[in-house]
């Protein structure tokens, strides 16, 4: 299975198009919105996890950018200042990967970076601001399709 996290960003001649039914329809891929901020009539950008056989994902990428949407690539990066953080376990609430999460007995907050999809919910929820989420967008997706 190959994922990758993905900005979708619509033209707004596009937005009102079934393009994420169309992908999983025609290209046979999941998905994950982790945010989407879509308006009719002006422009569109989406966050999700897209996943599928490697070929199917490449179809699904080449049909996105022949109708007009630009995708850009997130290579994620997250750290959490463990100064700063005092274990309140607020982040594990909102975090849908389950990258945070609450080791018992101890009630420890663990963070497992692999598992995280830097969706920044963790970023906004934390009270001491110990999530520290580092985004380097990559533009063009050739190399990491090749």
């Amino acid at each position: 299975m190959f994922a990758r996290m993905l900005v979708l960003r619509f033209p707004k001649e596009v937005v009102d198009k079934p393009i994420v039914t169309n992908l999983v329809r025609n290209y046979n891929l999941s998905f994950n919105i982790l945010k989407a901020q879509i308006f009719p009539r002006k422009e569109g950008l989406m966050v999700l996890e897209l996943r599928g056989n490697r070929k199917d994902y490449e179809k699904g990428l080449k049909y996105l950018k022949d109708i007009g949407v630009k995708v850009e690539s997130i290579a994620q990066g997250i750290r959490r200042d463990e100064d700063k953080c005092y274990q309140c376990g607020a982040c594990t609430a909102v975090c849908p990967t389950g990258a945070l999460h609450i080791r018992r007995p101890e009630m420890a907050v663990l963070f497992e970076s692999e598992r995280c999809s830097a969706c920044e919910l963790c970023v906004k929820t934390c009270p001491a601001r110990a999530m520290i989420v580092m985004f380097d967008r990559k533009v063009e997706l050739e190399e990491d399709v090749a």
